[in-house]
């Protein structure tokens, strides 16, 4: 562990998270979520902080009287590539220098290019990435669409039909099809079986609402749609079209409309939802217009940052 010291708070680097830090980082986190509208760490960093083999760095900021300021997480999984990182701030701790002493620890502690994600396009965090030299890489919209509104019949190709994901028989099928979809995509493609396994296992995960558009004669998978609800005390319940994904042959008939339609009609129908989100790439232009004819809108805007 190495440590600098930053106004009141000291910082310091640690090569892995005990019990007791992960609750104060876990907690930091909804707290931070709550205040700016939108949660300051991805889904992935959260999971890897309970995987004690997770090839990570941490950097934790707390105060004289030992509370936790601010947090750093350092994905070195593929340095080669560029590390990942994720910073948080406790909103009554702002304004007092700590989220560029974690940046300038981050910056001393890596080697390689940086990815930086701003969750929410905070304006704190696009004039520090400004400051530090970082440039605006990548763009990650969220979209909503109100359930209440009618949703057009899902209509499969002919010889198309759907059924749930089946644990324990489909994950290698699934892991193909993936990245198979996905191919170009930064983070997706990439899902290792380990991926998948400590998703199916969170307490959310639904069989039933993970469906998958089976080709009828051979059994093939050809695409998928993959709800999530998001359920948080205090807060509305939303659902998610958590990924979705259509196998490049089958990609013109019309199985993504039909998918992303099955899905909202779930969400709605089975889990009594009156809200969805999801997550797509500026750059992915044809996407953003299926959904926007969908009547899904623009609700808020996750920026990748880049240095190197």
């Amino acid at each position: 562990m190495s440590s600098t010291q930053s106004g009141i708070d000291q910082v310091s680097r640690v090569d892995r998270l005990g019990p007791a830090e992960i609750t104060d980082v876990l907690a930091l986190a909804r707290t931070a979520g709550d205040a700016d509208g939108a949660d300051p760490m991805d889904e992935h960093v959260l999971l890897r902080l309970r995987d004690e083999h997770a090839a990570a760095s941490h950097l934790v900021a707390r105060s004289t009287d030992g509370t936790l300021t601010g947090y750093a997480h350092l994905d070195t999984t593929d340095p080669d590539s560029g590390v990942g990182v994720e910073l948080m701030v406790h909103p009554a701790y702002r304004r007092r220098g700590t989220g560029r002493a974690l940046a300038r620890g981050v910056l001393a502690t890596a080697a390689g290019p940086l990815r930086a994600w701003a969750h929410g396009d905070h304006p704190s965090a696009a004039a520090l990435a400004v400051d530090l030299g970082f440039h605006r890489a990548r763009v990650l919209w969220q979209l909503r669409r109100p359930l209440a509104a009618p949703l057009p019949e899902p209509r499969l190709p002919d010889g198309v039909t759907l059924r749930a994901f089946r644990p324990g028989s489909d994950e290698e099928a699934w892991l193909t099809l993936n990245a198979r979809a996905f191919a170009d995509h930064p983070e997706q493609g990439r899902w290792t079986a380990d991926d998948l396994r400590v998703r199916l296992t969170e307490p959310w995960f639904d069989p039933a609402g993970f469906l998958l558009a089976v080709e009828s004669a051979t059994g093939r998978l050809l695409g998928f749609h993959w709800t999530k609800v998001h359920e948080r005390p205090g807060s509305a319940r939303i659902g998610e079209v958590y990924v979705l994904g259509v196998e490049p042959t089958a990609h013109g008939g019309g199985l993504g409309r039909a998918l992303t339609m099955a899905g909202l009609a779930y969400l709605r129908d089975r889990r009594g939802l009156d809200r969805v989100m999801l997550y797509v790439d500026e750059s992915n232009t044809g996407a953003v217009a299926l959904y926007e004819r969908l009547g899904f809108a623009r609700w808020s805007a996750h920026v990748n940052y880049q240095l190197g």
